[in-house]
């Protein structure tokens, strides 16, 4: 048995004036953790602090106001320039995920975070059940040079406590931010006819499952009208950079082979905040279809909750704890059959679909970006106050 670790609350505005050095992947870098840093960041400044970014992965111009420094390459000079920006700050957040830095799961973050002089607060984007030797090694080490660390769920800091070793003080449990805003109400476009629409939306990849929502949507053959499903998105840079848009051409001939061809829509459109507010706030319902058991963090699923959608998805760890008290339905991996029977159960079903929703609209204020940065402020001054009396 460990001992519960909660998310910590939020503190008064006087206190978070806390200087931030954030290390992590930033805008115009497309990935999920980009957009994470970015909107923390944002939310950290709201709150009154000042933050400066060392971006990982070499950029031919530091586009954003806010990055200092740049980290990607052997150049040690380089790495020297962003150690030097990070202890310029208060406290240095680490984004940890092993594909985001340098060496074998990316190993080479330990050296770096060993010259950090700063309190670290790392957070830990992805914990595995079964890691490898090597990925066990290195996260245990992220979390022993950090002076606090966190995860986004309860079953992300069951993992780190049951399965690494880690020194339970450090852990705070904060859950991601949502990059929408208040909830709006559902959609009631089949009132007048119109078919509804369900979506996907994220960047694209194996493991996506968007092709078993393609197949899914044959469970709906006698729904009238056919619903639309929406697949919105461009293919991962990681993913293209390897194979190109074989994934994505994929998904287009499955979708064109299938008997809903004329009900599948992919949209590769790049959207801002607003423009992709107002699509999620479009659909009647979001599809998660992910392939993954292992995944305890999805910025799209928050961001669907707090705008107030009813979801389903597969049951991968993040979505079976968010969607537990109502908000959405979880069906097996791999699975158009039950998938498109919890599709035609919510889109037929507007009491269940209503319920859903306002479950949604209930979780909704704890998963804002300024309630999610006020607690990383928070949390800062603790780290920071800690190091100070350890230190004197």
């Amino acid at each position: 048995m460990h001992t519960a670790v909660s998310a910590p609350p939020a503190p008064s505005p006087e206190r978070a004036t806390r200087s931030f050095g954030i290390l992590s992947t930033f805008p115009p870098t497309s990935c999920g953790i980009a957009t994470f840093s970015a909107a923390l960041a944002a939310g950290l400044i709201a709150a009154g602090a000042s933050v400066d970014v060392v971006r990982v992965g070499a950029s031919p111009e530091l586009e954003d106001v806010l990055v200092v420094a740049a980290l990607g390459g052997p150049d040690r000079s380089t790495r020297a320039t962003a150690v030097d920006a990070l202890n310029a700050d208060d406290v240095v957040i680490v984004q940890h995920e092993y594909g985001l830095f340098e060496g074998a799961d990316g190993e080479s973050v330990i050296e770096l975070m060993a010259a950090i002089d700063a309190p670290i607060v790392v957070v830990a984007h992805t914990v595995l059940s079964h890691p490898s030797a090597n990925q066990r090694r290195v996260l245990e080490h992220v979390c022993a040079a950090a002076d606090a660390v966190v995860v986004m769920t309860e079953t992300a800091r069951t993992r780190l406590l049951d399965g690494y070793s880690v020194e339970h003080t450090k852990v705070s449990l904060i859950p991601h931010g949502a990059a929408t805003p208040a909830a709006a109400p559902v959609v009631e476009s089949r009132r007048n006819g119109d078919p509804a629409r369900v979506l996907t939306w994220g960047l694209l990849g194996p493991g996506k499952g968007i092709e078993w929502a393609i197949d899914a949507l044959d469970e709906l053959r006698d729904v009238d009208p056919h619903p639309e499903y929406v697949v919105a998105g461009s293919t991962h840079p990681k993913v293209r950079e390897r194979h190109g848009e074989a994934y994505r051409e994929m998904l287009v001939e499955r979708a064109a082979a299938s008997d809903s061809a004329a009900h599948v829509t992919f949209d590769d459109t790049y959207r801002d905040l607003a423009s992709l507010t107002e699509l999620i706030q479009s659909a009647d319902l979001v599809v998660l279809p992910y392939d993954s058991r292992d995944q305890v963090t999805s910025g799209v699923l928050v961001d669907a909750v707090a705008a107030g959608r009813p979801v389903v998805s597969t049951a991968f760890p993040h979505a079976v704890e968010l969607l537990s008290s109502g908000a959405g339905l979880v069906v097996p991996q791999g699975d158009p059959v039950a998938l498109g029977r919890a599709i035609r159960t919510v889109l037929t079903d507007p009491a269940l679909a209503a319920s859903m929703a306002a479950e949604a609209r209930r979780l909704a204020p704890d998963l804002s970006w300024p309630a999610v940065a006020r607690r990383y402020c928070l949390l800062a001054e603790q780290v920071a106050t800690a190091r100070t009396s350890v230190s004197s």
